[in-house]
């Protein structure tokens, strides 16, 4: 059950709406279900004598009454409060004991006070009432109503225990600010999917995902295409920001501004300054993003950034609850530097992740003085390296990131459940469904390339993978040899070979890693571990011809490049007996 306080200052037209046919006819039988004195309060809906005039007269009478220069210029109150999908639908008599409890724990109309605001509860539809009061008591003063918002969520939850509806997540106010209703409705008119702070603040989010300083960020905000005006010291320092999207004005032809502050509590310049005051991301040893000069290819940067998150996997299993709320933030911005720059067959899915995480950066454990450089690092390579192909290494590295960025979602998840956080970790869990639906996207073709390589390898070789697979994942190998991903395992356990890596070491190096316990599947994490480390290609190619003995007929060549801990061996001449030891 969700409550949307809002205030207004014209009583008619929200009235004219109430009981009008709605913006699309989908009001039906507009009523009062309650009212502040039901003898007193004229229903346009079910009595044809009343007309909205007489129920607008009612209402304003006590604000009327007082002098114009004490009243109040926005003295409609308006709270919307829904059910939600799946509950059942509730009587008129159940609504209208919603509608007192509301506005007595509100403040508007307290049990037993016969000089409280006026008030009514209109229904016109199955799943909704809106409540509607002026702002003014019987006596002439204004009702105590301070937080009420957060007091209305309160008692919904009271009332959704007793009601038996779903109980929804309690909030903190760290929350962003929600678009109003006036807001949600332009934008419908203007056939939006979103309202314009949705956008802003999405728009504001990525521009800031990597940034290494203030005037980048400013700058990012002028590329996105949006109005940006700061707001000046008399010195010339740069006190706050506002932004507003071309062509969304008012009625006077005005921009319609938001302050950073008012789209989400981090967006505020202060909050910016503190994230980039830890420290800019070029800072960090990383290979990624050092030179102005020079960007990474996107495959590149995304195969960079794979151990960087699985290092954010690791801070958010310790204690330090600081570096743990810092990782947090730094993995929105590898969120949302995703978003910015994969192909279309995953933006949707990636964009949805990060709207959904955005809620589960934020939460009353502070991070100023914790150190996310690297993650921060990686969203900024990703960000200068620019859009994915998605087709062959692009489309292969993407997959290795996001089967990380998985793992390390399902971690934030756990952290914010661990400590309470009930809404951070209803969001971290909806970010992971969206980024699963990407990885399954991204990973399909080079997983599927890679299982074609493991069917054509000789038997004799895939029986000596499996026994090493055996030997040193004893708790898994049973359940990964008998999953579709068996193939490609052997086909990377085979190029890492051929590359001229020890599968054994390269494998329980992979393991030890970190534990695989809250992956969907074994296999996968295993197959882009392996990769990472034995510094394979993202993608596969068809092995070449072997000898009679199962080998190729030309020695593998090292490896330029060794991940640390990894060793080098020559391929023996003849295969194990499966399930042997080294």
């Amino acid at each position: 059950m969700v409550p949307d306080i809002s205030t207004g200052s014209r009583t008619y037209g929200l009235l004219n709406y109430l009981y009008g046919p709605g913006r699309r006819d989908e009001h039906t039988d507009p009523h009062l279900v309650a009212a502040w004195m039901p003898e007193l309060a004229p229903d346009p809906g079910r009595d044809p004598a009343a007309t909205l005039k007489q129920l607008t007269d009612r209402l304003d009478l006590p604000v009327l009454a007082l002098p114009k220069h004490r009243r109040p210029v926005r003295h409609v109150w308006h709270c919307p409060v829904r059910t939600s999908p799946g509950d059942r639908h509730l009587t008129d008599a159940e609504w209208a004991q919603v509608a007192r409890r509301i506005v007595h724990a509100t403040g508007i109309a307290e049990h037993g006070d016969y000089q409280a605001c006026r008030w009514i509860a209109v229904r016109h539809a199955d799943d909704h009432i809106h409540i509607v009061a002026t702002l003014k008591r019987e006596d002439g003063r204004s009702p105590r109503r301070h937080e009420d918002g957060i007091r209305a969520q309160a008692e919904c939850r009271k009332i959704e225990a007793e009601f038996g509806l779903q109980i929804l997540n309690a909030g903190d106010r760290t929350a962003a600010q929600r678009p109003t209703s006036a807001e949600r409705s332009k934008a419908e008119r203007a056939g939006r999917t979103e309202t314009p702070r949705e956008t802003l603040r999405e728009r504001v989010r990525q521009a800031l995902a990597g940034t290494a300083s203030e005037k980048e960020f400013f700058r990012r905000l002028a590329e996105a295409g949006l109005r940006v005006e700061k707001r000046l010291a008399p010195s010339g320092d740069t006190l706050g920001y506002k932004v507003a999207l071309p062509g969304d004005r008012n009625r006077h032809g005005e921009p319609i501004w938001f302050p950073g502050s008012k789209l989400a509590p981090d967006l505020s310049l202060p909050k910016i300054r503190q994230r980039l005051d830890a420290g800019p991301p070029d800072g960090h040893t990383s290979s990624v993003a050092r030179s102005d000069e020079l960007a990474p290819r996107p495959a590149h940067a995304r195969r960079e950034a794979a151990p960087v998150a699985e290092g954010a996997v690791s801070v958010l299993s310790g204690d330090d609850d600081a570096d743990s709320a810092a990782q947090l933030v730094g993995v929105g911005e590898l969120l949302d530097a995703l978003a910015q720059t994969s192909p279309a067959s995953t933006r949707q899915e990636l964009a949805e992740a990060a709207r959904a995480f955005e809620r589960a950066t934020r939460s009353h454990i502070r991070a100023e003085r914790a150190d996310n450089r690297a993650v921060r690092s990686a969203a900024r390579g990703i960000i200068r390296a620019g859009n994915a192909l998605g087709k062959g290494e692009d489309g292969g590295a993407t997959a290795m990131l996001l089967s990380t960025m998985v793992l390390v979602t399902i971690a934030a998840a756990r952290w914010h459940s661990a400590r309470g956080h009930a809404q951070q970790a209803a969001a971290a869990q909806q970010a992971v469904q969206h980024l699963r639906a990407a990885y399954r996207t991204a990973a399909a073709t080079p997983l599927n390339a890679m299982r074609e390589h493991g069917r054509r390898l000789p038997e004799p070789v895939r029986q000596r993978h499996a026994g090493t697979l055996e030997a040193t994942l004893p708790q898994h190998a049973g359940q990964v040899l008998r999953e579709p991903g068996w193939d490609a395992l052997a086909a990377t356990l085979d190029q890492a070979e051929r590359a001229g890596h020890d599968p054994d070491v390269l494998l329980q190096q992979a393991i030890t890693w970190r534990e695989l316990d809250t992956a969907d599947s074994v296999t996968d994490v295993l197959i882009w571990r392996l990769r990472w480390l034995g510094k394979l290609p993202a993608t596969t190619t068809l092995p070449r011809p072997r000898t009679s003995s199962g080998m190729s007929n030309q020695q593998p060549q090292p490896s330029k490049e060794k991940a640390p801990g990894t060793t080098t061996r020559t391929p023996p001449s003849a295969p194990r007996a499966r399930g042997a030891r080294r």
